[in-house]
């Protein structure tokens, strides 16, 4: 695809069979017109963080290769998380049944009232990097430097990769 960009989605959930909701999440990914599944990472299972009266969550990161916009993609996002059921009036720490974030979208740095480019968080999240990381070795956050570098300060959290 000439003028695609890669973006990476992450996804999670804790509730309701949580390895099936993102299972289902990622062929729903699919569905989202200009835009290829490229590559799945595993699936990890992470404390919350947040209330931590809830369950582990189930987390994986897909790459995607895009000719669709960035808000494009985003708005194909929410539709996936809306037919889900995900409300967002809730904590966002809090537990949910879908949880899709545009984490990155080629070198694009954007901040809009609704949407930032790379995700304001991602670079503190070891849910995040470890799954990005596997995908891509050499990936670079915008504005934050190298994942793997980023890696080595949040090792602390609790986030292990499940075997199949």
């Amino acid at each position: 695809m000439s003028g695609a960009a890669y973006a990476y989605i992450g996804l999670g959930s804790n509730l309701h069979e949580p390895e099936r909701q993102v299972g289902r999440a990622i062929e729903a990914l699919r569905t989202i017109k200009e835009a290829t599944l490229s590559a799945v990472s595993s699936l990890y299972r992470t404390a919350p963080i947040g209330p931590q009266d809830q369950p582990d969550f189930i987390n994986a990161v897909c790459q995607m290769t895009a000719l669709a916009g960035a808000y494009e993609l985003f708005s194909g996002l929410r539709n996936i998380e809306d037919a889900f059921g995900r409300t967002r009036e809730t904590d966002p720490n809090g537990p949910r049944m879908l949880d899709l974030d545009l984490l990155l979208y080629g070198e694009l740095q954007l901040a809009l009232a609704d949407l930032q480019i790379p995700h304001p968080r991602m670079h503190l999240r070891r849910f995040v990097l470890e799954p990005l990381l596997e995908l891509d070795p050499d990936v670079a956050i915008p504005g934050q430097g190298a994942a793997r570098e980023l890696l080595r300060h949040c090792l602390d959290q609790r986030v292990a990769r499940i075997q199949h």
